[in-house]
């Protein structure tokens, strides 16, 4: 398996999983696939320069994606958000997910962010489960902030210091 740092050159690539994972697994994300497929390949390229995007690549196919969305605002750029997390089903259970994130928080160190973020649902215990393994503790729910056809999920919020300190996330601590 291998991760790549998506360009504006691997528009068709981003574009396949991407859409992939919002057909397969509509319920994870708070996009639709009409949302996206409706986006112009401009549109498409600029996602992948606005955010960072990593692909996990079998035999050249992607299997599982993972973004970055980096606060702008002064005062908040040493945080961003985990986003459009997905791995193709056959692919889990074999470190994609993972590799993803190692990658995805290497880049995210080495630019300078100290802090990232997530949002899970509360009906997704797998996903709670592997962010908890790799560090993440949670830091706050949303109460029905997703909806779901007419039904409403809570979002578990979720944070990992990624600087070196050993900080007390979800355990108190003033915000």
């Amino acid at each position: 398996m291998h991760i790549k740092h998506l360009d504006q050159d691997d528009v068709d690539i981003f574009r396949r999983i991407r859409l992939e994972a919002l057909n397969r697994a509509p319920e994870a994300f708070a996009s639709t696939a009409a949302d996206w497929e409706q986006l112009s390949t401009e549109e498409w390229q600029a996602r992948l320069t606005t955010n960072t995007v990593f692909a996990a690549l079998q035999d050249g196919e992607p299997v599982g994606i993972m973004g970055l969305m980096r606060e702008r605002a002064s005062r908040l750029a040493h945080r961003a958000t985990i986003i459009m997390v997905y791995v193709r089903e056959e692919a889990r259970g074999s470190g994609a997910a993972r590799n993803l994130l190692t990658h995805l928080t290497d880049h995210a160190r080495a630019s300078g962010i100290r802090l990232l973020e997530l949002v899970v649902r509360a009906d997704n215990p797998a996903a709670t489960r592997f962010y908890t393994r790799e560090g993440f503790r949670e830091i706050g729910r949303v109460p029905g902030g997703m909806f779901d056809g007419e039904k409403e999920v809570d979002e578990i919020l979720m944070a990992r210091h990624i600087d070196g300190r050993a900080a007390a996330i979800g355990q108190g601590a003033a915000r």
